[in-house]
């Protein structure tokens, strides 16, 4: 792909089909919340940007080696790096927004670079069945990635409407699947992802701004539902509290707390820790782990800066406090089953 079509992010193609009340025939968009900065706000908040600190690439503490499978409603999940989970439930092994290449970035020289390396190595994976891609900005969908996962483990790909041109473009025989917000996919008798509505954007270079979907993801399994969401505003919470209304109880929520600052810029497509408690409360309090920090420095948000704001927005909450599992780069977890919602 040449350095040209990477920033006019043109080489996919746009998606065509039906108008909806969150598709105009061009472009997609969140229904009653339009897009409230341009190109030249993006331009001002780098002109001004004042990042705070990150630390240089180091190793980490330890590695996780997953087993081959988890089954029944035994819930098991770690966390890879930003927004990559690997969720094993149910016999299935299911990978969150793929990412093994070392920076985020549409090149290989540039751009913004991971200061750890992912939480388990790509030879240590176990045969991954099902993959979840929620939008297309490179620190979410690593084509690489993608393309390595498909030669070695065959997986069903998920992606909202649209992103399938880009793996097209990459590779027309990598068999990406993509749904639209309320479509569904059965993957056995027993587990069904369905997409969702979430409060985010899309783009890969200057002018494919909204030309295919984002979404988060539903997966309904016999030891519960988990929800997933990889990048999103808060939004006033709507979303949130409809998934709550039309799922009931979640087992578990992934939501992301990371690349909040300046909240001037960053409001529309990033929640604060702050509003990350309070999507917690809207979903009905379920466990919930935070994502989407301490990997890539995307905006001017610091690397502690996410946890600390977190802890300080806990204070006082009890459920929270009990019920928010911060994880480490490379570290498993087996989520509690019966929670009381």
């Amino acid at each position: 792909m040449g350095i040209l079509t990477c920033l006019l992010g043109c080489c996919a193609g746009p998606y065509q089909g039906p108008a909806s009340d969150h598709f105009d025939g061009r472009r997609f968009f969140n229904p009653g919340k339009p897009m409230d900065k341009s190109f030249a706000s993006f331009v001002t908040w780098r002109m001004t940007s004042e990042p705070q600190y990150w630390p240089e690439y180091r190793e980490l503490p330890a590695y996780d080696k997953p087993p081959e499978r988890v089954f029944g409603d035994n819930l098991r999940v770690s966390w890879v790096g930003h927004a990559t989970i690997l969720i094993q439930t149910a016999g299935l092994n299911i990978l969150t927004d793929p990412v093994w290449a070392e920076r985020a970035s549409p090149f290989i020289w540039i751009g913004p670079r991971r200061v750890h390396p992912p939480g388990i190595a790509f030879d240590d994976l176990p045969r991954i069945d099902v993959i979840l891609v929620s939008h297309n900005h490179y620190d979410h969908l690593d084509l690489s990635t993608l393309a390595k996962l498909q030669e070695r483990h065959q997986p069903k790909i998920i992606m909202p409407l649209g992103n399938d041109f880009l793996m097209e473009a990459r590779n027309p025989a990598i068999p990406a699947e993509t749904y639209d917000w309320g479509e569904q996919v059965v993957i056995n008798p027993l587990v069904t992802i369905h997409l969702e509505p979430m409060h985010h954007w899309s783009a890969r270079g200057i002018f494919d701004h909204n030309e295919a979907l984002w979404a988060a993801f539903v997966i309904t399994t016999p030891g519960g539902n988990i929800y997933f969401v990889g990048d999103s505003g808060y939004g006033n919470g709507d979303y949130f509290r409809a998934a709550k209304e039309k799922f009931q109880h979640f087992r578990l929520a992934i939501l992301p707390i990371g690349d909040s600052n300046p909240r001037w810029f960053m409001a529309y497509g990033h929640m604060s820790p702050a509003e990350f408690v309070q999507a917690f409360d809207d979903l009905g309090r379920p466990f919930i782990i935070p994502i989407h920090y301490r990997t890539f420095p995307l905006a001017d948000t610091g690397y502690d800066q996410p946890l600390a704001e977190l802890k300080a927005a806990i204070v006082g909450k009890q459920a929270a406090a009990e019920r928010c599992k911060i994880l480490v780069i490379g570290e498993s977890l087996m989520v509690p089953k019966n929670l009381k919602p």
